[in-house]
C-alpha cells in the first residue's frame, strides 16, 4: 500500500494487472464488531464525521481497533472545535472560553489519521479499496405501472 503519488487508477480503468509485490496474508475472525456509541457531547461536526463512518462502504473492513481510533479522533476534533479556554477573569474569577480556529497543524494531523481509515475516495484507491454505490430504485414503481394500466385502457 502506498501513501505517496498519485492516486491509483480504478481497477476497471487499469490496462494490466500485475501481482502484488507483498502477498496478503488472511486471517480468521470470530464474532461481530463492536462500535462505540456516538458520544452525544461531542461537537456536531464531529458526531456527523463520526457516525459519517458507519454508513460508509470502507467501514465493512473496520475492526474494533479501527473504530477506536475513530472515536479518538472525533473526540479529538468534538474538542478542538468547542470553545476553548483563553483567560482568567480576575474579576468574576471565572474562564474566558472562545471559538479559536483550527491550527494548520491539527487539521493535518486529523486528515492524516482520517486517511488511514480510508476516509476519501483516494485514501480507498491508495488502499486498493472500491466503492460501487448504486443508485435505489424508487419506492413507488408499483403505481407508475398502474397508471400505465389505467393509460392502456383509456382511464
Amino acid at each position: 500500500m502506498g501513501s505517496h503519488g498519485p492516486i491509483p487508477k480504478r481497477a476497471a480503468e487499469r490496462r494490466r494487472q500485475n501481482k502484488p509485490e507483498t502477498p496478503l496474508d488472511t486471517i480468521e475472525v470470530i464474532g461481530p464488531v463492536k462500535i462505540p456509541p456516538v458520544n452525544p457531547n461531542w461537537h456536531a461536526i464531529a458526531k456527523r464525521i463520526y457516525g459519517s463512518l458507519r454508513n460508509s462502504g470502507q467501514s465493512k473492513f473496520y475492526e474494533e481497533s479501527d473504530w477506536s481510533a475513530a472515536y479518538l479522533l472525533a473526540e479529538s476534533l468534538s474538542r478542538d472545535l468547542k470553545p476553548q479556554f483563553v483567560a482568567y477573569d480576575e474579576t468574576t474569577h471565572k474562564p474566558i472560553r472562545a471559538y479559536l480556529p483550527l491550527k494548520g497543524a491539527s487539521m493535518a494531523a486529523y486528515l492524516k489519521a482520517f486517511a488511514c481509515l480510508g476516509v476519501t475516495e483516494g485514501d480507498r484507491r491508495r488502499m486498493g479499496i472500491e466503492i460501487e454505490r448504486s443508485a435505489q430504485k424508487p419506492a413507488l414503481t408499483v403505481v407508475s405501472v398502474m397508471d400505465e394500466y389505467r393509460d392502456a385502457l383509456g382511464g
